[in-house]
């Protein structure tokens, strides 16, 4: 079942998403792998552990990256987007994670609340769910799938775009730099703020987090609108 933030990622979106996502956030790989280490670190060198990993459609990186850092890692990939999640199988397939992931085209919902993991991720998420309650509602099923104190890493985009219009000029900038058009980079920039909404301000994010049952959130990673942090179930 799709829902209107899954809709935006059809076919076309998916097959791009590899290229455009990198471009769009400088350092995408550099987020991924801090995110498999802050886990790491979090939960203990090379100990088994499961992974839920929310949104995991697309790149599947963060499941390459934390898989190459933790051999003991097995993980649960879960995302609406039926053609995002079919291209992140291919990932899966080509770096020979399949046997490590399960994967699941749907909700967190959906998972039974009885299997509790070590570990999740919430990576380029939030942003694209309109309003604070879904942004709630999703971190609350992910907080209710965890184990007392695991740790979650939420990345995404805040601050409203328009408030800040420096940075969005300079994410014009990053596209040209690309070597896109005058023309392009208005179409780039149509296609990210399309439906999204992002919380508000780093504060706005550990209120979410907070209404959740998470703990305090260390930002880890930062690049314009983007923020990584890593916070604990309470």
């Amino acid at each position: 079942m799709n829902t209107p933030s899954a809709d935006k990622f059809d076919t076309s979106r998916a097959s791009e998403y590899a290229r455009q996502s990198r471009i769009a956030l400088a350092g995408y790989d550099a987020c991924h792998d801090l995110a498999a280490c802050m886990l790491a670190a979090s939960l203990g060198q090379s100990r088994a552990a499961k992974t839920l990993v929310v949104g995991a459609g697309g790149t599947a990186q963060e499941i390459i990256a934390m898989a190459a850092l933790e051999p003991a890692w097995h993980f649960t990939a879960v995302d609406p987007s039926e053609p995002m999640l079919e291209t992140a199988v291919q990932q899966l397939h080509a770096h020979d994670l399949q046997h490590r992931t399960t994967v699941h085209l749907g909700h967190v919902d959906d998972l039974p609340v009885a299997e509790r993991f070590d570990a999740a991720t919430l990576i380029g998420v939030l942003h694209h769910l309109k309003g604070d309650e879904a942004k709630q509602q999703i971190l609350c099923s992910v907080q209710a799938r965890l184990k007392p104190g695991a740790p979650l890493i939420v990345a995404g985009n805040h601050y409203a775009y328009a408030s800040q219009p420096l940075l969005l000029a300079a994410w014009g900038q990053r596209w040209r730099q690309q070597g896109a058009s005058a023309e392009e980079v208005s179409a780039k920039l149509g296609k990210i703020l399309q439906g999204a909404d992002p919380p508000h301000s780093e504060a706005a994010v550990q209120q979410l987090l907070t209404g959740a049952g998470f703990g305090p959130a260390m930002r880890f990673f930062s690049s314009l609108f983007w923020g990584a942090w890593l916070t604990c179930k309470v």
